[in-house]
């Protein structure tokens, strides 16, 4: 390759595989400075069709080839244990966002082995009432992990949920850390309730995106909510026609697009995608899960990514087993992982070279726009 222009070599490294190319960086001199370098990092991000599902079991967390479900891997993550599980809180651009029980947040990049702790979230105590009693409680946290194309930030999002228990009433307390500024601030409230304690927000096009209702009343509609992370605002997302949110929903990533996934119980999971992000009429239905008739009903189904050749679809079933779904046949088939145990959660993460640090903004209005909103890729 030495007589290559070096553009060709550029194009050629852009399609290796992250953690390949932390091989080929001691080569030469040159490709190391090439390969460390804030353009090439932003243009390989662009250019990588390098994807894995990280999965987790309690404080382990490994690494799973959606095309070959033998090749899994452990990998060994930067935060203490204390014999707890560790929790995946997002994953954009070839980060992860992890955290531990004693509330110790890292970003994390597997593929380099890199990460950065981050200061811990200030804490939220609520006041005694006139009796010196505490009837707010705090009924969830969720948090959501994403990239502001527009100040080249990382930033995380903590969603603190308190419900009072004397008048059914909910209160939230919203903060964001950006990796520019290094701490965190207070922003206004949401004025939603969360619909699963569990859910992290979805990263795409620039927000987070959460289910969510007005209210606590049972028969509350869903709907879903995004925070804008340039102007740190929310806002509703506009659901399809034919979705009136009287069925729980969940929302993904697939294949670069917005996901909706609504379950219909009996009847089934209605996947959709928004094929133009803010474009409420570009929702398309893609197709139906239908309930196994011999198992007891599935839960929740959150997609992960299509096989190879585009014929199936990966999907966390119950926040606990993998399952395929064949679009042609539409069955519904479990995965056995050779060496790991029947439970466990799949996150999607891309292989990049992207350092959980600060890098250099002048670079800024050279690189193309990065993560979800730069291919709409095949997973």
């Amino acid at each position: 390759m030495a007589d290559l222009p070096p553009e060709v070599i550029t194009e050629i490294l852009s399609l290796v595989p992250a953690k390949h190319l932390l091989r080929l960086r001691i080569t030469c001199k040159w490709w190391r400075s090439l390969i460390d370098s804030t353009d090439f990092i932003f243009f390989h991000l662009n250019k990588s069709r390098d994807s894995v599902i990280i999965l987790r079991q309690h404080s382990r967390l490994y690494e799973l080839d959606l095309n070959s479900m033998d090749r899994v891997k452990e990998l060994d993550h930067p935060l203490m244990c204390y014999s707890n599980r560790i929790k995946i809180l997002g994953s954009c651009n070839g980060l992860l966002c992890i955290c531990n029980i004693a509330d110790d947040i890292a970003f994390w990049n597997p593929s380099i082995r890199k990460h950065r702790i981050i200061p811990s979230e200030p804490l939220i105590r609520k006041q005694p009432n006139e009796n010196n009693t505490i009837t707010t409680l705090l009924a969830a946290r969720v948090y959501g992990f994403g990239y502001d194309l527009f100040s080249d930030d990382y930033k995380l999002v903590s969603i603190s949920y308190f419900v009072d228990l004397h008048n059914r009433s909910f209160d939230s307390h919203v903060k964001i850390y950006t990796m520019r500024t290094d701490v965190w601030k207070t922003l206004t409230s949401m004025p939603y309730a969360l619909c699963c304690a569990r859910t992290m927000g979805v990263f795409h096009s620039g927000a987070l995106h959460w289910v969510v209702t007005r209210d606590l009343e049972p028969d509350s509609l869903d709907l879903i909510v995004a925070f804008d992370l340039r102007f740190e605002i929310f806002r509703e997302v506009v659901l399809p026609g034919t979705v009136d949110g009287k069925f729980d929903m969940d929302v993904a990533v697939l294949r670069g697009l917005l996901c909706m996934i609504e379950n219909r119980a009996k009847d089934g999971f209605d996947v959709w995608v928004m094929k133009e992000y803010g474009l409420s009429d570009s929702w398309c239905k893609l197709f139906t899960v239908e309930q196994p008739r011999d198992m007891k009903l599935m839960k929740s189904l959150k997609p992960l990514g299509y096989s190879r050749n585009g014929d199936k679809v990966l999907f966390e079933q119950d926040s606990k087993k993998l399952c395929w779904y064949n679009v042609a046949s539409k069955d519904v088939s479990w995965v056995r992982i050779s060496g790991m145990p029947n439970s466990i959660e799949g996150t999607v993460c891309f292989g990049s070279l992207v350092k959980p640090s600060l890098m250099d903004r002048s670079v800024q209005s050279k690189k193309q726009k990065v993560g979800e909103e730069k291919n709409k890729k095949k997973r």
